[in-house]
């Protein structure tokens, strides 16, 4: 082999492990960098700097409207479902006797009688 070769061969095995590093740290830097992007809400972009916006055409805006009520319905049933939990609770940790007495002033009309 020739030693002028040798050398060149040494010198890139020398320089290597750094080269890895280098292209480890800046794919793991973009890949960082498009996490947070999607985590935070940011759109993405081209290579170029052009924002991708996802394209929406009239099937997923239907869907989207459709999930809204949906959700609206959710949220209100979700809100007399706690409305109809905190009374139920209310009843059973008051005390028994105070429930009793209610019950009964609610069965008696104004002249006492049942």
């Amino acid at each position: 082999m020739d030693p002028q070769l040798g050398q060149i061969f040494n010198f890139i095995m020398a320089i290597m492990p750094f080269l890895a590093i280098i292209v480890v740290a800046g794919v793991g830097g973009t890949a960082f960098s498009t996490w947070l992007k999607i985590r935070n809400g940011y759109p993405l972009s081209t290579s170029w700097g052009i924002p991708l916006h996802p394209k929406t055409d009239q099937e997923a805006v239907e869907r989207i409207k459709l999930l809204t009520t949906e959700n609206a319905q959710l949220r209100a049933e979700v809100g007399s479902l706690k409305d109809r939990l905190e009374t139920v609770e209310r009843i059973i940790t008051d005390e028994p006797h105070r429930l009793a007495r209610e019950i009964d002033s609610l069965s008696l009309d104004k002249g006492g009688r049942a």
